[in-house]
């Protein structure tokens, strides 16, 4: 079940624009963008808290992109079932195989 969470938005924009060339954004660089939008480091942060908030938002990152990485295979074993279900072995052979 899907459950909507209200909450306020800042003032500060609240997108990012990035391009690639040839390819969609990789499972690191949507975790970046995402991570950037849940924290942020202050610069006058003290020094000791500073690094730790960067430690932490970089471990964030790292789960963030495995999570996602695991929701593409999930998506692939969906789709993959979907077309053997539909009579298509080939797509969906070549699916299974990116």
């Amino acid at each position: 079940m899907f459950e909507a969470i209200t909450m306020d938005v800042p003032e500060s924009p609240i997108v990012t624009v990035g391009t690639t060339s040839n390819r969609g954004m990789s499972p690191e660089e949507v975790a970046r963008l995402c991570v950037d939008k849940l924290m942020s480091v202050s610069d006058t942060a003290p020094p000791a808290i500073k690094d730790q908030a960067q430690a932490f938002k970089s471990d964030m990152e790292k789960v963030v992109a495995y999570y996602m990485r695991q929701a593409i295979k999930s998506d692939r074993t969906t789709i993959y079932n979907k077309l053997m279900d539909a009579s298509h072995p080939e797509l969906a052979e070549a699916i299974r195989r990116l």
